[in-house]
């Protein structure tokens, strides 16, 4: 039992190694990057009107169309994405995280953040990688939140929002995560 533990271990080590180094993570920038993000807003915004009507004060959109979990034991995620500004993308930023505990499954998401005050929106910008959870507070809006906006003030701070779960995990969170600017 022991041995096998062990295998799907090293196995599993050897696949985050190569979600987080392959080729796609590379290949994901640019144009095709800018028209996943985009898409996948389009879709929040016809699932949860909320995330519509918070678009059109947010200072910026940061949009992660696609992340990809996966754990067994030690588990790891990560995925690109784009931040828009004005309705323009004007960053590519990468998100990842590493975990050890009770898990297992492979799951993949997407998640959006409106960043509703030019301080919030500066720290993403400025900092050498953000940390979710530490920094501008994060509010995550529920589905029944998500469909109307009066349940959100709107006002400060980050909104986030997960839309398109495929997939089975055991729970799943923005904390821990961490964002940084995918420098050309």
């Amino acid at each position: 039992m022991t041995k096998h533990v062990r295998f799907l271990q090293a196995f599993l080590i050897l696949a985050f190694a190569a979600l987080a180094l392959g080729p796609a993570r590379a290949a994901s920038t640019g144009d095709v990057l800018d028209q996943d993000a985009e898409a996948a807003l389009k879709a929040l915004y016809a699932k949860a009107p909320g995330a519509k009507a918070l678009s059109e004060t947010a200072k910026g959109i940061l949009v992660f169309p696609n992340v990809t979990r996966a754990a067994f034991l030690l588990g790891a995620q990560g995925g690109d994405g784009v931040l828009f500004e004005k309705g323009m993308p004007a960053g590519h930023y990468r998100t990842g995280a590493f975990s050890a505990g009770l898990q297992a499954g492979v799951q993949s998401y997407g998640y959006a953040l409106f960043f509703m005050t030019d301080e919030d929106l500066n720290y993403l910008k400025t900092s050498s990688g953000w940390s979710l959870g530490v920094g501008p507070t994060i509010v995550i809006a529920d589905a029944g939140a998500a469909k109307d906006v009066s349940t959100l003030t709107g006002k400060k701070g980050v909104y986030g929002f997960i839309f398109s779960q495929k997939g089975l995990m055991a729970g799943l969170g923005l904390a821990g995560q961490k964002i940084g600017k995918i420098e050309k």
